[in-house]
């Protein structure tokens, strides 16, 4: 039987297509064609990609079949191609929060020589959106076209900047559908939907940042080394050099939560501060990770050279030069009055003596949002000077009245705020185990845990 909605190509056919995975067997190439096609084009209605996306969920995809759809999505809309002359990198995190290390990593590689042409995305939800965070720099650009993008990455060596054009169309309509058919948690299709744009966004080398824990997508250590393991495996098999590092995200990373006030944050790490801190650690270690890929290096002194750009100033010189070459107004770095400034603020304070046991990531990052740092809809208006500002991090020491942590916002009222945030924290009069920041690293030379 053929539906009159569903157009045939060959002997392809949509009916088949979703037999055929209802039954457990791999898809051709030419059948997932067929299908990223069709959802584009419109020519598959709804329910049948729905009923594809739930057979998926139940029987998964092997490598061979996710990597062919991947490349496929990609390729559903335009892609960034780059010179073979630049040395194109690119680096992703699966979300979370307080995670401002594209501000930092972005501008060690530029200054290490590499070409950082990277199409950011915006917030929603708990996580921070990397484009919201530098939006909060006065007269900053991040709406361009791609011969305005071009030019600021050839100029500079770094861009950083809002998705344009019709890149991976086939991702937006297969993620709606996704949201809203219990269908999300599909470890082939969460790893085909960031891949296909990680692909689109044309870069050689990749660094992904897969977070675990409270604060991420993926709660524990085995499934963020098995995203880490399909989505590097992906990269590989479509030509990409990419590894993956395991990151934790039980507590939030950096003491800055909110746009302008991660910024912040970020400049302070490019001009030297923080070298004992869990951001510095992990944005090092990317920007290594990245450097090491693309040099002939080893490990130890791709991390060396990644420090070393934060200690010389190059790094911090190339984060200037990339505001400026996008229409910001510098200045605002070494003068952060020249940031949006909050109507209002309430300090948190310690009722006890003894230690900051645990801080729950993803509490945190909501507050943070309904304090007006994030959306909880696509359309919802941001305030870049809302968040949190943490004073104390698990692991220290308390005294009754220390400070724990600032709230900031436009928001007249705070108290109910302060008393969520209390709510996500723990204390304890014995001095807390911490989990391990970096858990491990996946390449093509396979899994190492740390």
């Amino acid at each position: 039987m053929i539906y009159a909605d569903e157009k045939d190509v060959g002997d392809v056919r949509m009916f088949d297509i979703i037999a055929k995975k209802r039954d457990g067997k791999a898809l051709s190439y030419d059948e997932l064609e067929f299908f990223v096609n069709g959802i584009v084009n419109k020519s598959i209605a709804d329910y049948q990609t729905t009923a594809l996306l739930m057979a998926i969920y139940l029987n998964g995809m092997d490598g061979r079949e996710t990597s062919d759809l991947c490349m496929l999505m990609a390729r559903s809309g335009d892609m960034m191609e780059f010179s073979d002359e630049l040395i194109t990198v690119d680096k992703h995190s699966t979300g979370g929060v307080g995670d401002k290390t594209s501000l930092i990593a972005g501008p060690i590689c530029a200054a290490a020589g590499l070409t950082v042409a990277k199409m950011s995305g915006r917030a929603l939800g708990h996580s921070g959106g990397t484009v919201d965070k530098l939006e909060s720099i006065p007269g900053l650009k991040v709406d361009m076209t791609v011969a305005e993008f071009e030019m600021a990455y050839r100029k500079t060596g770094i861009c950083i900047a809002g998705q344009s054009g019709n890149m991976v169309p086939a991702d937006k309509i297969l993620y709606a559908l996704r949201d809203v058919t219990a269908t999300i948690d599909c470890l082939p299709l969460i790893a085909t939907s960031i891949m296909s744009k990680k692909l689109a966004a044309g870069a050689g080398n990749i660094v992904l940042d897969v977070k675990t824990g409270g604060g991420a997508f993926m709660k524990d250590a085995k499934s963020a080394f098995e995203l880490a393991e399909k989505m590097v495996e992906i990269g590989l098999n479509n030509g990409r050099n990419i590894s993956a590092l395991i990151t934790m995200m039980d507590a939030p990373l950096g003491y800055a939560i909110g746009n302008s006030l991660e910024v912040m944050e970020a400049v302070e790490i490019l001009k030297g501060g923080g070298e004992d801190t869990d951001l510095y650690r992990v944005s090092t270690a990317l920007a290594g990770e990245l450097i090491f890929m693309t040099s002939d290096i080893g490990h130890k002194e791709a991390l060396e050279m990644a420090k070393s750009k934060i200690s010389d100033g190059s790094a911090y010189a190339k984060l200037l030069e990339m505001i400026a070459g996008q229409g910001g107004d510098a200045n605002a770095l070494d003068d952060f009055s020249l940031f949006k400034q909050p109507a209002n603020k309430f300090e948190i304070v310690a009722e006890n003596n003894g230690y900051f046991a645990a801080l729950d990531a993803m509490s945190v990052g909501i507050i943070s949002m309904n304090l007006g740092a994030g959306r909880s809809k696509k359309t919802d208006p941001i305030d870049y000077s809302a968040g949190i500002r943490l004073k104390k991090k698990p692991g220290d020491r308390l005294k009754s009245g220390d400070i724990i942590a600032v709230l900031y916002s436009d928001i007249e009222k705070l108290e109910a705020y302060a008393e969520e945030f209390k709510a996500a924290c723990k204390f304890s009069k014995e001095k807390p185990d911490i989990p391990s920041l970096i858990l491990g690293r996946v390449s093509k030379n396979g899994r190492e845990t740390y």
